[in-house]
């Protein structure tokens, strides 16, 4: 494969969400296999987690009104 200058590349390289190093092509956006293991990790482990609101009330659709 060569390199040509006037070829853009299909993404732009942006830093690693978790090292910060540039991302790599076969693990965007990642730079590394391991630092994509290390957030899929986090996602099963439920690090991950949007909070809600504790002054919500939760309403049940069967009970009457």
């Amino acid at each position: 494969m060569n390199s040509d200058p006037k070829v853009t590349p299909l993404r732009p390289k942006r830093p690693c969400p978790e090292c910060g190093k540039p991302s790599a092509r076969d693990s965007f956006p990642f730079c590394s296999t391991r630092c994509k293991d290390i957030d899929l990790n986090r996602w099963l482990k439920g690090a991950y987690v949007i909070k809600a609101r504790d002054d919500e009330e939760e309403t049940d659709p069967d009970a009457p009104k």
